[in-house]
């Protein structure tokens, strides 16, 4: 079985892989030397040969369009930096109210973790159980991992657990739901402005920081780290 080796092509800001068939495999004791070389397109299962990309390219598989890898636009010390600050900024988001609303006098505010207790309240405790662990407890799980691994990275060491971490991580991002909770908010916000005086509080504002600092910190950038550790995948 013959198999075409890709070749990259570069537009104006992005450069696209080539598509080629399934490359022979290789003999045993090559396996782990050649692995870094191939990248396999998630959605399609497409294999190209890894590329070196400049700052700001990102290659994408031809048959199905899905980005297959982009440059590393964050340092370790900037990935680190990033990740104290999703730190404190998810304190913010859990101290300060989300929402404050007055009417005639009176007043009231809520936090994230008084609206899941508030859910909790009634007959839709499932409901509380996922909305707490979409907004609350995969974020902090998140942030706390990547602190983990990325100040072991910072000093050139393999934390302990790497593996299991990276996979968690991996396993998370799908349930951290920040931003549908930002949004959900937002147009709860809109609809009670014609009756009450709702105004957004400082949990929302941090709310919304520790959003973009998650896509920025734990998406798929900070597989990065299994290659420049040395760490092979089991």
């Amino acid at each position: 079985m013959t198999s075409a080796t890709p070749a990259p092509m570069t537009d104006i800001s992005h450069r696209q892989a080539h598509a080629s068939e399934q490359p022979p495999a290789p003999a045993l004791g090559e396996t782990h030397a050649r692995a870094d070389q191939w990248i396999i397109c998630e959605h399609c299962d497409s294999v190209y040969e890894a590329m070196p990309l400049n700052r700001g390219e990102a290659a994408y598989c031809l048959r199905c369009a899905a980005i297959l890898r982009r440059s590393h636009r964050l340092t370790i010390e900037q990935l680190l930096a990033l990740s104290l600050a999703a730190c404190v900024l998810f304190i913010f988001a859990n101290v300060f109210p989300v929402i404050s609303i007055s009417m005639q006098g009176l007043h009231n505010e809520v936090t994230l973790w008084g609206s899941v207790q508030a859910l909790a309240q009634g007959q839709i405790t499932l409901i509380a159980l996922v909305a707490g662990l979409a907004i609350i407890l995969a974020p902090a799980l998140q942030i706390a991992l990547l602190f983990w691994v990325l100040a072991h990275a910072h000093r050139g060491e393999i934390a302990p657990g790497f593996k299991m971490c990276m996979r968690t991580l991996e396993h998370l991002r799908p349930w951290s739901m920040l931003e549908v909770c930002l949004l959900g908010i937002l147009v709860a916000i809109v609809k009670l402005a014609g009756m009450l005086d709702v105004h957004a509080g400082a949990g929302l504002w941090a709310m919304a920081m520790l959003m973009v600092l998650i896509l920025l910190i734990a998406g798929k950038d900070i597989r990065r780290l299994w290659d420049e550790l040395g760490v092979e995948p089991e």
